[in-house]
């Protein structure tokens, strides 16, 4: 089996503090572009989020001295994050999906073993590390930053280190031992499944975790 591709140790996307980001102002979105985890996937990492949350503990809520576990409906690889959004935008942003998609085939996903950023000693956030599809994820990444170009968003230089977030631990006592169960219980793991659309998700802040609505998905051109 090839060594899983596990996102590098060092500073970039998704290895901030965690804080309830400001209210977004009127007019606009808080939008990114990702890939789907398949249904059964999800199923199977929610089942390993609650296994790693323990018994009593719920990964549905927002606990205080607990791991902040995502959604498990809404688990996805990011592939840009876009921020506060005018709404007038998102038919244009649409379009420029859309055309990454067209010029973009199914590939395979999978997920194996597990992380800490931006160490396991000192976590912020626990992931699941991408095994087979980085590069492809990375393409489309490419891909969707020039489409973006075109239309006046500013280029993203930062490579894409592709992973799945699970939780963010930043401030949370034993998150050490958090990310030592976590990759222990994921060494063996192995999910995949096959990747076909780009979704432009809105992130929608309150009580829990955030709530991801699709705004609008492409299908890949070619399988």
């Amino acid at each position: 089996m090839r060594e899983p591709r596990y996102p590098r140790q060092a500073r970039g996307r998704g290895h901030d503090s965690f804080h309830r980001p400001e209210d977004d102002p009127p007019g606009t979105s808080r939008l990114f572009v990702a890939v789907p985890v398949e249904n059964a996937v999800r199923a199977a990492v929610g089942e390993l989020m609650a296994r790693l949350a323990g018994e009593g503990a719920s990964i549905e809520e927002r606990a205080s001295g607990q791991p902040r576990w995502v959604r498990v409906e809404g688990l996805h690889l990011t592939l840009r994050f876009l921020g506060a959004t005018p709404d007038v935008r998102q038919v244009e942003l649409a379009e420029a999906v859309a055309a990454a998609a067209l010029d973009s085939s199914t590939f395979p996903v999978a997920l194996s073993g597990g992380g800490a950023f931006p160490n396991p000693q000192r976590p912020r956030v626990l992931w699941l590390g991408i095994e087979e599809g980085a590069p492809q994820l990375n393409s489309l990444a490419g891909r969707l930053n020039g489409q973006l170009v075109q239309l006046g968003w500013a280029a993203d230089e930062r490579p894409l280190q592709a992973h799945l977030t699970l939780a963010r631990t930043d401030g949370v006592p034993g998150a050490d031992e958090a990310a030592r169960r976590l990759i222990e219980a994921a060494r063996d793991l192995r999910l995949s499944w096959t990747a076909d659309r780009l979704v432009v998700y809105k992130s929608v802040l309150g009580h829990g975790p955030s709530r991801y609505e699709v705004v609008s998905e492409a299908l890949f051109a070619r399988n």
